[in-house]
């Protein structure tokens, strides 16, 4: 087989490509959509315009040619008539048939026909001029209407629009024009049918080159048209692209692009409105970063301040709640909440701590390959004490999620430790279930209570700093607030997402969803509506039987 070269090879147009084509420019392009516009209510008025002129030209011309044709025939007819009417009444036939061919070339003469025909009216006669018929002549072209109506009424003149065929072979438009004319005889009158045929051929050509010209002149005008729709266009959404790019530039963080200012018109004066915006923008950004960036400092320099004294407070407390047996018990019970409230604010300064380090941009990740359904498992493992106090069954359901990926796995034991912590909290008592699972791109993992919940308004809050859902509510773990803000920046810094799903009286759901290998995250492993609130049975979760927390047993997935 011979092979093909590969210059030879031609791709098929891929017409759907370029319709998509076409239909994102219609969107995105004010201009090109305007032009398109423009110039298809041009073409269609342009259309309207000249199939309009086209037919009011072609019914002129063809009245003009007709009563041109009409008064033609009528003046030759009358000539022939005249001529038949000073002959001498004769009963030689042959001298009967002479006048008849004299008539015929005559009206040849008076007119610019050479389709002539005559036609005897009534029974053949010898004595009579036999009918006259002109060689080109076909005398299928005569309807019987037509000679009806030429036979009903001697002194009028009747015409019929009828199809003529041409010397090359064209059959083209004519008239045919009908009289009867008078020929002496002996006995008196013989009446005959006189058939001129006219071609409309010179006025179908001047048809034709008018036609032709106006779809020139029309295709011309589109043309035009368009062109100076584009020029008008491009001088008015020119300044409005460079408004749209710059504006675009300005929302990215750009704040020092500006508008260039020309002239005094209608767009001078919005560039320099927009300038003037964009000014007042930058001014009020900057002062805001300063004020954050001294409030971060604040915070961080507070922090760090705190931590010296904090040291030696807590050592003090340690020592005072060791030996708070040998306290009156007032002063013990002073000692142990002394003990409970410096360990929450050490926590507390830690979860400041490190919200000033996610302001200041200084947070690194610490990767290492890790199991998320092992994490899960030694995080429940240690709170296993607490979800006993509160009398919550913490039950895992992990059919995947044993492939370690890369993860900061610090960070990602406090997102589940928090999780964890406020299902406990807010659970009342009733079972927890811990999902983890994963597919080709992801891991996720999903705390679900089943405690009181939250209404919508709640969970479009729940990771704001300091924010609870019910302010009256009094903590029992000693949260500081921050846990689920911080949990979300740790989410997002893995490339990750944290939501969450919950209504009143049903309980919670807080999802965390991390990319495996870098890869981009588009849906999770698990759903974010718990299976149980799609129809399903608490029981497929797989909480009728406690799960071993131990490594063994699983083949990872």
């Amino acid at each position: 087989m011979r092979a093909v070269p590969v210059s030879r090879i031609r791709r098929p147009i891929d017409w759907r490509d370029i319709r998509d084509r076409l239909a994102t420019l219609w969107r995105r392009s004010l201009r090109f959509r305007t032009i398109v516009i423009t110039v298809a209510l041009t073409a269609a008025t342009i259309l309207v315009t000249c199939v309009a002129m086209a037919l009011v030209i072609q019914n002129e011309l063809f009245t003009a040619r007709k009563d041109q044709v009409l008064l033609e025939a009528q003046r030759a007819t009358a000539a022939a008539q005249a001529t038949l009417d000073a002959a001498v009444d004769s009963t030689d036939p042959a001298a009967a048939q002479t006048l008849m061919n004299g008539i015929a070339t005559r009206l040849s003469q008076q007119s610019s026909s050479d389709l002539i025909a005559l036609y005897r009216i009534g029974p053949p006669s010898p004595l009579a001029p036999q009918p006259f018929i002109s060689p080109a002549f076909d005398s299928s072209i005569v309807t019987q209407a037509l000679r009806t109506q030429v036979q009903s009424n001697p002194d009028l003149q009747w015409w019929q629009s009828v199809a003529l065929p041409s010397d090359d072979g064209r059959i083209v438009p004519g008239i045919l024009v009908g009289h009867q004319l008078r020929f002496p005889a002996e006995d008196g009158v013989d009446y005959y049918e006189l058939y001129m045929g006219y071609d409309l051929a010179s006025a179908s050509q001047t048809l034709a080159f008018v036609q032709v010209l106006l779809w020139v002149v029309g295709l011309v005008l589109v043309v035009l048209i368009g062109a100076i729709a584009w020029v008008v266009l491009r001088s008015v959404t020119t300044p409005i692209a460079d408004a749209a790019e710059t504006s675009a530039k300005l929302a990215a963080g750009d704040l020092g692009v500006r508008l260039p200012v020309r002239g005094e018109d209608e767009l001078a004066t919005l560039n320099r409105s927009f300038n003037a915006m964009a000014d007042s923008i930058e001014s009020q950004i900057k002062e805001l970063a300063d004020l954050s960036l001294v409030q971060q400092r604040f915070v961080s320099d507070v922090s760090h301040e705190l931590r010296t004294p904090l040291t030696t407070i807590r050592l003090a407390a340690d020592m005072i709640n060791d030996q708070r047996g040998e306290f009156e018990p007032a002063t013990a019970r002073a000692a142990e909440l002394l003990h409970a409230q410096v360990q929450r604010f050490e926590v507390l300064l830690g979860d400041l701590l490190e919200i000033s380090r996610y302001d200041a941009g200084s947070v690194q990740l610490e990767l290492e390959p890790t199991s998320m359904a092992h994490l899960a498992e030694d995080v429940i493992a240690s709170m296993e004490q607490l979800a006993q106090q509160h009398g919550s069954d913490v039950r895992l359901v992990a059919p995947g999620g044993y492939t370690p990926i890369d993860m900061d796995a610090r960070r990602v034991r406090r997102v589940v430790r928090n999780l964890l912590g406020n299902a406990i909290e807010h659970g009342e008592g009733r079972p927890i279930v811990v999902s983890v699972d994963s597919d080709r791109d992801a891991v996720a993992l999903s705390v679900r209570d089943f405690g009181l919940g939250m209404r919508a308004e709640d969970v479009e809050r729940v990771f704001d700093r300091f924010w609870r859902a019910d302010p009256s509510r009094v903590r029992t773990i000693g949260g500081t607030g921050l846990g689920l803000s911080i949990a979300l920046g740790d989410a997002r810094l893995h490339g990750g997402t944290l939501s969450v799903w919950s209504e009143l009286g049903r309980g919670s759901n807080f999802l965390l969803t991390l990319p495996r290998d870098g890869r981009p995250l588009g849906g999770s492993p698990l759903p974010l509506v718990p299976e149980d609130e799609q129809g399903g049975a608490l029981e497929a979760l797989g909480l009728t039987q406690p799960i071993s927390l131990g490594r063994t047993g699983r083949t990872p997935s």
